[in-house]
């Protein structure tokens, strides 16, 4: 099949490898030209070299190309996986992350939500707002679909400022329930189980269960189940005492897990610590550092005539849905996907229909469509609708570059809640970072 698939970030340790072991596992795209493309030249000629000979291993099934120039790499494209970062993911991260706490905030993960997640969203948005502009020029056509986070904001900041774009967020935080606990604790066959979601990223519940060959609701069990089947299975970064507390008092399973859900609740640091956030970030850290590590190794077997068999990116699929998406448009299969991130339109009447939310959905030839909701309960409306308003906020102060309405994101913020520290934040953050963000003024 003749298409263009252009990687943006090509070099990233956490998407690229799995895109790439899936685009070589594909029955459907051989024949396609795969584009790389990445500011860090010397990086990208590592991935390039690679692909490349894993490509001649299975027979020359695609076309690689690589370029550190965006729009001779975007021109005339079908799909664009974007998976950036703008500047040093981890420097930055760690600045997000303890900054904003040493001023009072009760900063967590500080990737998506609280004030570390409002630097996140600054330094990512701009730059990924320039990169659909692009797209929008060049392949009017073509659909974006996103891995950077914060992934609500970015595709909200992509729905406002880029409205021509066709444009969809894919998130693996669903597998934190799917590959290993469902099918134990409810005794069937994964492919057997039939989801539905819905909320926000990072912050989403599961509203729907069924048995796909008889249609059986298989909520209630799941609910008389589930806090038995998880009392010796708890994770401080995963399960664990914040998201059965929302459980129990919300009566709907938060499936993302404590170490994600943690940021956008005012009782999120009741229940985790910020050694537990410390500790999980340094985990994700090593673990961008190993993927890299893996890469140059590779690399220097290439470079001495030794590189094994199996290559880097000939594995199994990694369970990442942006290929199985992509050949589901491609030839009308009408599948189901268990979560995306796309525009409510209509999807939960109770939250703001300019949203972006993650749920369920189905995917033909014309793209992505929500499964409709109507009214989700009442409570989770209502925590949800806490954070789309931070969001709101948020994207304004961004695209108006306005200091006065980042500041008043902050503070309304949940782990905030002071305009003295807001201030504080910002003038650290702002100084620290300035290279990367807006000139808020």
């Amino acid at each position: 099949m003749d298409k263009k698939i252009v990687l943006m970030g090509a070099g990233s340790a956490s998407f690229g490898p799995a895109t790439l072991m899936d685009i070589n596992l594909s029955e459907i795209l051989p024949g396609s030209t795969i584009v790389l493309c990445d500011i860090d030249k010397g990086k990208l000629e590592m991935v390039y070299e690679v692909v490349s000979l894993d490509n001649k291993k299975i027979g020359n099934k695609f076309i690689i190309e690589q370029t550190t120039k965006r729009t001779e790499a975007l021109k005339d494209a079908d799909f664009v996986i974007c998976a950036i970062e703008h500047g040093d993911r981890f420097e930055h991260r760690w600045q997000d992350n303890t900054i904003p706490r040493k001023y009072g905030s009760t900063e967590r993960m500080a990737e998506n939500g609280g004030p570390g997640g409002f630097f996140h969203s600054a330094r990512q948005i701009p730059e990924i707002i320039r990169i659909a502009k692009d797209v929008v020029r060049l392949s009017p056509d073509a659909y974006f679909i996103n891995y950077s986070n914060p992934m609500s904001r970015i595709c909200l900041a992509l729905k406002r400022a880029v409205p021509n774009l066709k444009v969809f967020g894919l998130c693996h935080q669903i597998s934190l329930l799917t590959r290993e606990h469902l099918p134990k604790m409810m005794n069937r066959k994964l492919n057997d189980l039939q989801l539905v979601t819905g909320g926000l990223n990072h912050f989403a519940f599961l509203l729907g269960l069924k048995e796909k060959s008889t249609g059986l609701d298989l909520l209630p069990e799941f609910n008389s189940k589930c806090l038995d089947y998880f009392k010796d299975k708890r994770h401080r970064f995963h399960y664990a005492d914040l998201t059965f507390e929302i459980y129990k008092r919300f009566g709907w399973f938060p499936y993302v897990g404590d170490n994600h859900i943690c940021e956008y609740l005012q009782i999120g640091s009741q229940y985790t610590t910020a050694q537990d956030l410390t500790d999980w970030i340094t985990r994700m850290h090593q673990g961008n550092m190993g993927g890299n590590d893996r890469l140059r190794r590779y690399y220097k077997r290439l470079k001495r005539g030794k590189y094994p068999t199996k290559g880097m990116f000939m594995k199994d699929f990694s369970g990442e849905r942006a290929i199985p998406i992509i050949e589901a448009i491609l030839e009308d299969k009408n599948t189901y996907e268990v979560a995306v991130n796309i525009p409510n339109d209509g999807i939960i009447d109770n939250l703001p229909q300019d949203l972006v939310i993650e749920c369920s959905a189905t995917v033909d030839k014309e793209g992505l469509h929500g499964v409709k909701l109507g009214k989700i309960p009442k409570n989770i409306a209502a925590i949800l609708r806490i954070e789309a308003s931070i969001q709101d906020l948020c994207i304004e102060a961004i695209l108006k570059e306005s200091k006065d309405l980042a500041i008043v994101c902050l503070a309304t913020d949940v782990n905030c809640g002071s305009f003295k520290m807001a201030e504080a934040i910002f003038n650290e953050m702002s100084e620290l970072q300035k290279k990367y963000l807006p000139n808020f003024k």
